[in-house]
């Protein structure tokens, strides 16, 4: 019955034929596998980029700033999905689609391209932020322009199964990331890797744009866009009608913080945080922990089509709902079993010689610092950086005002210093070595034992927590769609989901290390994803209206 009464008009259209059908969902996925493989790229090459692009400053500093130049593609994003979503209500949402993998290919390319700080002085960096502005801006219209079009040519009833196919890209975004720069590191000597082979993922983007460019070549406009523009219909101010009429404008805040919030930090805390958790905080192997994630994201990636095609069965809002609901539920047990089964010595070591840190309350800093230009240097600030650098649990007791902090590891005391002293590069040395040491001897293991990691209970559990993510992100493209209308369908969907998956949850990672060095605690940073989880499942419940019988053409 619902296939039937989803008929042709639901799209304004008639159906496409299957073929059709499988190359719109082609061409329109290529788009965000391009995201997502220059994001884990770019991630992966940061220290190597920092060397090339800021040489002038130290080791760390350039790490810093080839981080900041990471996270200018971010921030520019809304923009990108405010001129680029207008652009496809006015003119079309096949040449917008175009000219957005041309953008963000071509930035892409041209890293591999560009010279070096050696080359070109204080230019380079300036050009390479440039570049990944550019890029972010582009990115901002690709992912909603994927979405609609994908939406507007679906066969009656099966939208969602459509567009989750969309939600799979970041999967083979990463793993093509991975391969190529695994296959260039095999292929030549560490060094002409770090001197001129880094660019070489870059330069081979550009076989992945062309294949995407001659795809999308051969696209039609969308039959709905194409409908409204023969009726005369089209928006002429699509910002406007967006965000400056309050009946959309609600619409827009409900879709952020009902729906976008809640799956952004879902999303981030299931398969992107747990691998930097498993390494950063468990201390486990890189290459065995990248390993794991890796064939636990491959397992998962049928959540993404699963949930898509059970949505066109029993709607959009109880899978996202039940996503909501069980992040918010499990994430603390999930990441105590991650401890459990990856590092059991870690929690004996808690139990047997607890650290506490003594320092003066009004001397430690909350050290949000996502971007990483913030200089953290009192004496509490540095004990607890140093044993959130290692993963070590702690707790916290107040000293006198004014008292410098001291690290206490079972029965022995270890003094910190102060970072911002002429002396402190000197004590910094000794006071890691002797911090080092002291753990060490407690039973704080620099690295994860090897023979004591369970391999099978930690791939289940990022299983599972790519099954929340399948449940939140699977029905989400074609409830964007189904949310606005037609004629301003492009810009008032793009906006929410990028501040919502660029801002909350990218900030996701900073904003958990930055509790954890407050509290102490390995896990209390999670408060951030379950609050915000759970906030996001009393809006969507109150809020957020059914979507999946809805016409595309009004």
């Amino acid at each position: 019955m619902h296939a039937s009464a989803q008929s042709a008009s639901a799209t304004g259209t008639t159906a496409p034929s299957p073929s059709k059908a499988r190359h719109v969902v082609i061409a329109s996925t290529l788009g965000t596998v391009f995201e997502w493989y220059d994001f884990y790229l770019y991630g992966a090459l940061a220290v190597i980029i920092g060397k090339n692009f800021f040489a002038s400053a130290t080791p760390l500093e350039a790490y810093i700033f080839g981080l900041l130049a990471f996270g200018a593609g971010f921030v520019v994003r809304p923009f990108g999905a405010l001129v680029f979503g207008r652009l496809g209500d006015m003119i079309g949402r096949k040449y917008t689609f175009l000219a957005t993998i041309l953008i963000m290919g071509l930035a892409t390319f041209a890293v591999g391209l560009l010279p070096t700080y050696s080359s070109i002085g204080s230019f380079a960096p300036a050009i390479l932020i440039g570049l990944r502005m550019l890029q972010g801006l582009a990115i901002g219209g690709e992912y909603g322009g994927a979405a609609v079009y994908i939406a507007e040519h679906a066969p009656p009833g099966r939208r969602g199964a459509y567009t989750s196919w969309l939600q799979t890209a970041f999967i083979v975004g990463l793993c093509l990331a991975l391969g190529v720069i695994l296959g260039c590191r095999l292929a030549m000597s560490p060094e002409a890797f770090e001197t001129w082979g880094w660019r070489v993922p870059f330069l081979l983007s550009m076989v992945l744009l062309a294949i995407s460019v001659w795809i999308r070549m051969k696209l039609h406009e969308s039959p709905v866009f194409a409908e409204m523009k023969s009726a005369g219909a089209l928006s002429r101010a699509p910002i406007r009608e967006s965000f400056g009429n309050w009946r959309n404008l609600k619409l827009v805040l409900i879709v952020l913080f009902g729906l976008q919030a809640g799956q952004a930090v879902v999303t981030n805390a299931g398969p992107i945080y747990s691998s930097l958790f498993l390494v950063n905080t468990l201390r486990v192997d890189p290459i065995t922990a990248t390993t794991l994630s890796t064939i636990g994201l491959l397992l998962g990636a049928p959540f993404y089509v699963i949930f898509g095609y059970l949505s066109d069965r029993i709607g959009r809002k109880p899978i996202v709902l039940a996503s909501l609901v069980l992040g918010a539920v499990s994430l603390f047990p999930v990441y105590h079993g991650l401890t459990h089964f990856a590092n059991p010595a870690l929690e004996a070591a808690q139990a047997r010689s607890p650290v506490v840190v003594v320092a003066d309350p009004a001397r430690c800093s909350f050290q949000f610092n996502p971007v990483g230009t913030s200089k953290f240097t009192s004496s509490c600030d540095v004990a607890k950086s140093a044993l959130v650098r290692r993963g070590i649990p702690y707790s916290n007791e107040a000293a006198a005002p004014g008292a410098a902090a001291v690290v206490r590891i079972g029965a022995l005391s270890l003094p910190a210093y102060d970072g911002a002293a002429a002396d402190a590069k000197e004590r910094a040395a000794a006071f890691d070595l002797a911090l080092g040491s002291a753990l060490e001897d407690a039973g704080y293991r620099a690295s994860a034992d090897p023979s004591q990691i369970n391999h099978l209970m930690i791939v289940l559990i990022i299983v599972y927590l790519q099954l929340l993510t399948g449940m939140a992100f699977g029905p989400m493209a074609a409830m964007l769609v189904e949310m606005f209308p037609a004629r301003i369908r492009y810009t008032s969907m793009s906006l929410p989901y990028h501040i919502g998956n660029g801002w909350i949850g990218g900030l996701l990672p900073a904003t958990v290390v930055a509790i954890q060095a407050a509290t102490g605690s390995i896990f209390d940073g999670l408060w951030y994803p379950v609050l915000i989880a759970g906030a996001g499942f009393v809006l969507c419940w109150l809020f957020v209206p059914e979507t999946r019988d809805r016409a595309l053409d009004s």
